[in-house]
């Protein structure tokens, strides 16, 4: 992002992880998984959440189980944000 010119705020979701309002309207009801780290060693020893709800209630209680980066496209000041992408993904980040 830097090479590009694209000012970046860096938040550590361990200490300030998102709410529950963001998640809700982020995370995908019918592809919830793509937004969890799946490969975490917590689901050796537990199932992968099975809705959207257990997913979210998840993340809020082990923030280091979203899939991150989580970048947040800002739109005008006061306003929702243009667009959110969860993990890197370099080709959505290049469509930027």
């Amino acid at each position: 992002m830097d090479a590009r010119g694209i000012a970046v705020t860096e938040r550590d979701i361990n200490k300030q992880p998102p709410d529950r309002e963001f998640l809700e309207r982020h995370v995908d009801e019918d592809r919830f998984l793509d937004f969890v780290s799946t490969r975490s060693p917590v689901f050796k020893a537990r199932p992968l959440p099975r809705s959207k709800k257990e997913a979210i209630d998840l993340m809020l209680d082990q923030p280091n189980l979203i899939k991150r980066p989580i970048l947040v496209l800002e739109g005008s000041p006061g306003q929702r944000p243009e667009g959110v992408i969860f993990g890197f993904d370099r080709a959505r980040y290049e469509r930027l």
